[in-house]
C-alpha cells in the first residue's frame, strides 16, 4: 500500500512539472525567449466592386470602358461576358461612383435596347445618363446575334433567356447588386424584351417603357420593311403562327402584368405607332399602376433631359 501511494505522489508530481514546463516561452540558443509565431491575422476588407472578385466559368473578359466628359467622373462602366445557353452574351455593367464609395450593395436598372441584330445595337454611353441621374447601377445585354454575342437574334425567342440569366447573374453572382425594387427598361424592340420578362419573372417589380413594341401583328402590317425583318427573326408570318406573335405582344395579356409602369411615347412616332402605347395604357391602368407620358413630335426611344428627372422621382417614390 505504502508503495503504490508513493508511486501516486511521484506520478502527480512528475505531471506537475511537466505542465509547468510546457507552459514557459521557448528559448534560443542564448536562453532568450524565443519570438513568438502570431497566430491571428488580421481579417482583409474586400471591395465588392473590384470585378476580379466575380470573374468565373459563367462570367468574364471584363473590361473597363472609358466614355470621356463627364460621366466618367461620375460613374464606372465595365463590358463583360457571360453564358446563356451555352452562347457568348456581350454584357454591360455601369456603376456610380457613389456606391463604390459606400461599398454597399445598390438599387439596380436593367437597359433593354432596340433595334435587331446588329442594327440599334447597344452602345456603352448608353448606360452612363441612366446611372448618374437615377445613382443606380445600370445591367444591360446585347442579346444573341447582336455586337459580339453569340447566336441568333429571335426578336424576344428564346434570347429572352438572355435577359433571365443577367437577372440570375444580378440576383445570384454580383454581390453588389441589391434585387430590392429590380427595375426594367424597355426601349422599342427592348419592349419585346421587356414586357414578356416581366410576366415570367417575378423579381422585375417595375418596368419603364420607351416607345415601346407591344403588339407584333400591328408592327407587322404598318411596317413593310420590318415585315422581312419579322419573318427572317422569328421565322413566319402572324398568319403562319400567331401564337408567336402574341407571346411577344403585351397587348394581348396586359391583364398578366401587375407592377408598376411607366410609359413614355410620341403622338407622331414613325417606328412605333402611338395607338400600340395607347391601346396598352388603356388596358393597364385596370390592372396596375401605370404612368403615360405622351409627346406632340416624333421622337422614337429618345429620354429628354426632363424625362431623367421624371425617372428618378418614379422609381425614388414609396
Amino acid at each position: 500500500m505504502k508503495t503504490a501511494r508513493l508511486f501516486s505522489i511521484l506520478l502527480t508530481v512528475a505531471f506537475v512539472i511537466m505542465s509547468f514546463t510546457a507552459c514557459q516561452p521557448e528559448k534560443n540558443d542564448q536562453g532568450e525567449p524565443a519570438a513568438q509565431t502570431e497566430t491571428t491575422t488580421a481579417t482583409e476588407e474586400i471591395n465588392i466592386y473590384d470585378m476580379e472578385n466575380y470573374k468565373s466559368s459563367e462570367v468574364f473578359d471584363f473590361v473597363k470602358v472609358y466614355q470621356g466628359g463627364k460621366y466618367d467622373d461620375l460613374c464606372t462602366t465595365y463590358q463583360f461576358n457571360y453564358l446563356s445557353d451555352g452562347l457568348k452574351i456581350e454584357g454591360y455593367l455601369c456603376i456610380p461612383l457613389s456606391a463604390e464609395k459606400t461599398q454597399k450593395p445598390s438599387k439596380c436598372v436593367m437597359f433593354n435596347h432596340g433595334g435587331n441584330r446588329q442594327f440599334g445595337k447597344l452602345e456603352s454611353n448608353m448606360l452612363a445618363p441612366i446611372c448618374a441621374v437615377c445613382d443606380r447601377i445600370v445591367v444591360a445585354s446585347q442579346f444573341r446575334g447582336c455586337g459580339t454575342s453569340e447566336g441568333e437574334d429571335h426578336f424576344g425567342g428564346d434570347d429572352l433567356n438572355d435577359v433571365i440569366k443577367l437577372i440570375d447573374l444580378c440576383e445570384n453572382t454580383f454581390s453588389f447588386i441589391d434585387m430590392d425594387d429590380f427595375c426594367v427598361i424597355g426601349a422599342s424592340r427592348g419592349g419585346v424584351m421587356t414586357y414578356p420578362a416581366a410576366r415570367k419573372d417575378s423579381r422585375i417589380k417595375r418596368i419603364i417603357a420607351l416607345s415601346a413594341v407591344c403588339d407584333l401583328f400591328e408592327t407587322y402590317e404598318v411596317r413593310d420593311d420590318m415585315k422581312t425583318v419579322l419573318k427572317e427573326t422569328i421565322g413566319c408570318t402572324p398568319e403562319e403562327k400567331p401564337e408567336e406573335y402574341e407571346k411577344r405582344s403585351a397587348v394581348y395579356w396586359a391583364d398578366e402584368i401587375k407592377i408598376p409602369v411607366l410609359m413614355f411615347h410620341a403622338k407622331q412616332d414613325k417606328q412605333v405607332p402611338y395607338s400600340q402605347a395607347e391601346n396598352l395604357y388603356a388596358k393597364l391602368k385596370d390592372s396596375t399602376d401605370c404612368t403615360f407620358i405622351t409627346y406632340e413630335d416624333d421622337s422614337h426611344s429618345d429620354v429628354k433631359p426632363e424625362d431623367y428627372q421624371t425617372i428618378r422621382d418614379w422609381l425614388n417614390q414609396e
